[in-house]
């Protein structure tokens, strides 16, 4: 059987001319040569050629069956060769095995990227794959639960994690034939190389205190220890869970989601003013400046308005907690800005998707998404300086940084009436 027999050109302008070649081409071309193969292979089990009348015969062809075959240019039709003793099958056709894994590795990548069901069923319709439903890409996209069950049940066993970051995404879901929203929990943190590393993910019906205490308990459960602080937004319940499951650890409330709270309890009008001398607290050189700083501003607030004053003065301790460590480190663990960011990929990832069948596939998807991007991590470079974060270990190790005396002056007048 000659290359000629099968290839449209042959020589030095085959590579040109496949590559130039429509998927149509391309597919009559590997029909052809599928087809090639097995007439030769049924030549060799029937020891003589087609039609051919020879004594040395010890099979004889009964027809074709059909059988479409998935290849990178798309569905091919072939005839595949019946025998009237016995049975044949293409040996390289794997019984269809090989292009099937292929296809659902694809269109696992595709829904782990954020592709939706109905776009995945397009995309194969486009190359030229037929007949592929919504619900056939559903259970192939099922290959991501042992990435996403493994990952979330691993032993959290590069300890101790210094810091660790906590938020709650909102998801829909279908559930007893009505749409509801879940929590979507979320846990980063350091640890002890100063790599960032995603700590676990759980879905909860509420965001309140049983279920931050549930999802710091499995956290625990499976290593988390050496907590010195913990960074998020003011969650219900959740300072609580904290001082139950990890007894030693700080709260930090993330600056920029108390600016936001602040914010309810000031007039619009004077809202950019409020901000600009809340942001002078966090701008200080050291601990000592910060801490005055705040009282000072404290003080300005309260003659015009009180009940930002006294918002800000309740909360000093919590927005302040990160000023107990080095001054290096302070924009990294004074708000959730990288858990946001974090965030902010796992919802491009799920807005494709629009309402979940279901928890588990919420599971399947953002596990799967937070264990390529701890992978991403695990791979560049520290996050935090392992000399910081051994001084950040040391409980009676001072805090770094000058005292600076902060010399901004701020009054009531500086605020719009």
């Amino acid at each position: 059987m000659a290359a000629g027999d099968i290839v449209p050109v042959s020589g030095a302008q085959f590579e040109e001319t496949l590559a130039s070649a429509a998927p149509d081409v391309l597919r009559a071309m590997i029909r052809e040569f599928a087809q090639r193969m097995m007439d030769a292979d049924v030549e060799v089990a029937c020891n003589a050629g087609y039609g051919e009348v020879t004594p040395d015969r010890v099979n004889s062809r009964n027809g074709y069956r059909r059988r479409e075959w998935d290849t990178r240019a798309g569905t091919v039709e072939l005839a595949i060769p019946k025998l009237r003793q016995g049975s044949y099958f293409p040996g390289f056709l794997e019984h269809r095995r090989r292009a099937e894994r292929a296809l659902a590795s694809v269109v696992a990548t595709s829904y782990l990227l954020g592709v939706s069901t109905r776009r995945v069923e397009k995309l194969a319709a486009s190359l030229g794959v037929t007949g592929l439903s919504k619900s056939q890409v559903s259970v192939m996209a099922a290959e991501l639960d042992e990435l996403a069950a493994g990952f979330r049940n691993r032993p959290l066993d590069a300890g101790p994690y210094t810091f660790v970051w906590l938020d709650a995404l909102t998801q829909k879901v279908r559930e007893g034939g009505r749409t509801v929203n879940v929590h979507c929990l979320i846990a980063t943190g350091v640890n002890a190389a100063g790599y960032r590393e995603i700590l676990g993910i759980d879905v909860t019906s509420a965001e309140d205190g049983a279920g931050w205490l549930a999802f710091l308990r499995g956290l625990a459960a499976r290593g988390l220890s050496g907590v010195a602080l913990v960074i998020s937004d003011d969650h219900a319940g959740l300072v609580n869970a904290i001082a139950s499951v990890l007894p030693g650890a700080a709260w930090q409330r993330c600056r920029a989601h108390y600016a936001r709270n602040l914010a309810t309890k000031v007039p619009k009008t004077a809202q950019p003013w409020v901000s600009t001398l809340v942001r002078t607290i966090f701008e200080q050189p050291d601990a000592a400046s910060v801490r005055a700083q705040h009282a000072q501003v404290t003080a300005a607030l309260e003659a015009k308005l009180p009940a930002a004053a006294a918002h800000l003065d309740a909360a000093r301790d919590d927005i302040l907690a990160f000023t107990a460590f080095p001054r290096e480190i302070w924009r990294q663990i004074w708000s959730n800005n990288p858990q946001e960011r974090l965030n902010k990929e796992i919802r491009r990832r799920t807005d494709v998707v629009g309402i979940f069948p279901g928890r588990e596939a919420i599971i399947r998807l953002v596990g799967a998404v937070l264990a390529e991007q701890n992978d991403e991590w695990t791979e560049s470079r520290r996050y935090m300086g392992l000399e910081i974060l051994a001084a950040c270990r040391k409980a009676d190790q001072p805090v770094m940084g000058q005292n600076v005396t902060s010399e901004a002056e701020l009054t009531a007048e500086a605020i719009p009436a």
